[in-house]
């Protein structure tokens, strides 16, 4: 099946519907990252949760950037020629995550194809600069592929971060029309070798994107073959007329009903809701 974007909307139900980001922590948040320079995925993929998550004092970094050299169907991130890798970007995210106060921090980043080691080098001196401004600390890496080069990925996974995180983002046969330059079997190799190296590994999908039931729990089981440890459901929601359309909201019952079969499929950790996001309660992920 292939799908093409269309500008008719499905009419959003009351159950995905969120408040406007305000408060005072959210525009602290705001503040640092503008000053700062950084990315969040947070406002770069217009999340859902923004307000919730900058409320309580959490946020996700974006690092390399804010231009992806890819052009995924789903995704809100712009896509481009990205600037220079900015080499003193790994210090500022350490300092905003000092000032932040934060005991869970997750990072990630757009793909950065143009590069010979895909921005793994970068990666790895965020999680350093990290960890040496604020000891204790625990980090999630949300990674990309880095096109399988099994150094790249590697120079992150050296770093031992406390949960390696990497998506399928949908099911094995919509993957060519979701995340066009990526592959479904290189993603899950990247998370067999994350577990190999003895990290934790955590993954997830959107729903909505015209999926069966039959290819959810076959995704879950190849999922687990991969020895993934957390898994995350959400719904997917198009950003603009030119991204992929949703097809079905799904309803709060059957995410429910997904949570408790991907426990029985011995995930560790299964998060399973409409709103949620890949980095959502993720310091519970952390166990």
């Amino acid at each position: 099946m292939t799908i093409v974007p269309t500008s008719l909307r499905l009419k959003k139900p009351d159950w995905l519907r969120t408040k406007f980001p305000t408060g005072e922590k959210y525009f602290r948040i705001q503040n640092l990252t503008s000053t700062q320079k950084l990315h969040t995925i947070c406002e770069s993929g217009n999340c859902p949760n923004m307000r919730e998550c900058w409320n309580s004092g959490t946020a996700t970094f974006m690092i390399l950037g804010n231009i992806c050299t890819r052009s995924c169907g789903f995704c809100a991130v712009a896509t481009g020629k990205p600037a220079a890798v900015d080499w003193n970007e790994p210090e500022r995210v350490a300092q905003s995550v000092k000032q932040m106060h934060l005991k869970h921090c997750v990072i990630t980043s757009v793909d950065r194809d143009d590069l010979p080691d895909g921005g793994s080098a970068i990666w790895a001196m965020t999680i350093r600069a990290i960890r040496k401004n604020s000891p204790g600390i625990t980090l999630e890496t949300l990674i990309p592929d880095f096109k399988g080069i099994i150094e790249n990925i590697e120079r992150v996974f050296a770093e031992k971060p406390e949960v390696l995180s990497h998506n399928l983002e949908t099911v094995k046969r919509l993957t060519k029309q979701v995340r066009v330059q990526a592959k479904y079997e290189r993603s899950l190799e990247v998370l067999k070798k994350a577990k190999e190296y003895g990290l934790k590994t955590k993954s997830g999908i959107m729903l909505g994107l015209g999926e069966t039931e039959k290819e959810i729990y076959e995704t879950m089981d190849d999922l687990r073959d991969a020895k993934v440890d957390v898994l995350t459901l959400g719904q997917y929601l198009q950003p603009t007329k030119n991204h992929l359309p949703v097809t079905e909201f799904i309803h709060p019952d059957k995410f429910a009903l997904y949570k408790k079969i991907g426990l029985t499929k011995n995930f560790a950790f299964v998060e399973s809701s409409p709103l949620t996001r890949s980095s959502y309660h993720a310091n519970e992920h952390v166990f």
